[in-house]
């Protein structure tokens, strides 16, 4: 009679584990850089303003009158950048990395640079409920076509120059991509249509030069500030670069690497942007 372990699972403890390299947390393409006014001139904590000149508009006079109606050529704040700092920091033992089989100092620097990226077009995206030119729908309704157009009729009669860009979140789009139509007017354009089911980006909708889809879009509760805008609307003021310094902690018996950048952002010429605000509730069709 064979005797022995008869089970599989009693061998359990003499199986040797299979270790797959470890993934990243899961991040969004980082897109805002790209599509707002970007200064890179500055240096160190101060701040930057921008000041706008008063308007001045012809009146009739008669032949004989003495004008009376000068206007004051003054300046008048617009806008102001305040920098601030960011930091992150990673912690890695010797035991770790003389253990670790894969490069733990390069996967640390990886995930410390997509942090601070991923920080950077968080905070750049989040000024859109700052942004003055205008508000079209209210927190709860569903997004529409009417609203993205309501913007750009907005800024257009706001006599904002283009280019013009749109920026939602993916729920956002979701409710466009359901209906590919104007306020349900527009049925028969089967290249719209086209575009809009092509994929989460899309140009010259409209007269948009773009629509952009992000998940780093600010949100409140079940809603989301979504925008169309000219670059000029919102800057990002870069004062110092992404800086990876690595300092050796002796006593802990680790390295560290810290992670810095000194940078401003905030609305520059708020009245040329457009503020969407939607429902973002979860989709389930």
């Amino acid at each position: 009679m064979t005797t022995g372990v008869s089970r599989v699972t009693d061998l359990n403890s003499y199986f040797a584990n299979i270790y797959e390299d470890a993934v990243f947390v899961a991040r969004e393409q980082n897109i805002a850089t790209r599509l707002v006014r970007v200064f890179t001139d500055g240096n160190g904590d101060q701040t930057r303003t921008v000041t706008t000149y008063p308007t001045i508009t012809p009146i009739s006079v008669a032949e004989t009158d003495d004008f009376a109606a000068p206007t004051r050529f003054d300046k008048a704040l617009l806008a102001t950048l305040t920098p601030g700092e960011i930091m992150s920091q990673a912690i890695l033992t010797d035991r770790r990395i003389e253990t670790d089989p894969q490069n733990a100092r390069q996967d640390a620097s990886t995930e410390l640079g997509a942090g601070a990226a991923t920080k950077i077009d968080t905070d750049l995206l989040g000024n859109f409920n700052s942004l003055t030119g205008g508000t079209v729908g209210a927190s709860g309704t569903t997004m529409i076509w009417g609203y993205l157009f309501a913007a750009m009729s907005i800024l257009r009669a706001g006599k904002v120059p283009r280019p013009y860009y749109c920026v939602l979140h993916p729920y956002q789009w979701h409710d466009l991509a359901k209906v590919a139509a104007v306020a349900g007017t527009v049925t028969n354009a089967p290249d719209f249509q086209d575009a809009v089911m092509r994929s989460f980006w899309v140009s010259n909708v409209g007269g948009l030069d773009g629509v952009f889809v992000s998940a780093n879009v600010e949100t409140s509760g079940t809603d989301a500030y979504g925008a169309v805008f000219n670059p000029n609307a919102i800057a990002f003021d870069l004062r110092r670069d992404l800086r990876l310094e690595p300092e050796r902690d002796a006593s802990k018996r680790a390295w560290e690497l810290n992670l810095t950048a000194l940078y401003a952002h905030g609305v520059w010429r708020p009245l040329w942007g457009v503020q969407i605000l939607t429902d973002i509730t979860t989709p389930t069709s």
